[in-house]
């Protein structure tokens, strides 16, 4: 934290002698006053509400989709073949590309936005499932087969342990990327949201406001990162008891 807390002393130093015109960048005070005037008003909380509900809707279509063709691709050579190529495909695409059909396809409401959010979401959950399902170690596979595990056990007892490390792996990066989506597809036609809320301020020159929409960007991200790590730490709490 060394480093984020010098920057900010410079900001607000740089802002108090003059170097740093409000016009350009708000000081780190005035944002902070402005916040809390949001707060009691009632505005902030209302759009942060909105672009909550996006982004945390997106991230669970995302989340279940990209679980569910890694289970597919991980658990079939079939599904392997169809699967994989196409979300590598994917992956080399950049989602902002993909912003001109969405809103072709779904219109410039929530729909479009959920939906580009969810695709971003799905490819790191995808991959890092996918790669924990591929890392089972293969003694696991004979020894379910040897003690007549049926499909069901199988994929309770070795899958889905298995694959858990690499899951939660990709669950951490989906939660900061339905983020960083949000703040770039909050700026299309949205009447609520911190995207919004950036967009007006951007066009009465309020930059103590847009300063604000980023500080509630980044504070939600590692927060829903910070979740994510202690569901880690208890569902592989039997990794620190084994020494892995």
């Amino acid at each position: 934290m060394f480093g984020p807390i010098v920057l900010v002393v410079i900001w607000q130093f740089a802002s108090a002698i003059g170097w740093l015109s409000p016009k350009i960048l708000a000081a780190p005070s005035t944002a902070v006053v402005t916040g809390f005037d949001m707060l009691r008003s009632g505005t902030l909380l209302d759009h942060l509400a909105a672009s909550a509900g996006r982004a945390y809707l997106g991230l669970l279509i995302g989340t279940v989709t990209g679980v569910a063709l890694a289970l597919i691709a991980g658990l079939s050579v079939v599904g392997e073949a169809a699967i994989d190529g196409l979300v590598q495909i994917k992956r080399a695409i950049p989602t902002l590309a993909l912003i001109p059909l969405g809103i072709i396809w779904l219109g410039i409401g929530d729909a479009m936005k959920v939906a580009l959010i969810a695709t971003s979401v799905f490819i790191p959950v995808y991959i890092n499932t996918h790669a924990g399902l591929r890392s089972i170690d293969a003694r696991y596979v004979e020894l379910a087969r040897s003690v007549g595990l049926t499909r069901l056990e199988f994929l309770h007892r070795v899958v889905l342990p298995g694959a858990l490390p690499g899951f939660l792996t990709g669950l951490r990066l989906a939660v900061t990327t339905c983020w960083t989506a949000l703040v770039v597809l909050e700026q299309i036609n949205t009447t609520n949201g911190i995207g919004y809320l950036m967009n007006r301020a951007r066009d009465y020159g309020q930059t103590d406001v847009m300063v604000v929409g980023l500080a509630v960007y980044a504070i939600l991200g590692l927060a829903s990162d910070t979740a994510v790590r202690m569901v880690e730490r208890r569902a592989l709490v039997y990794r620190r008891v084994l020494g892995a």
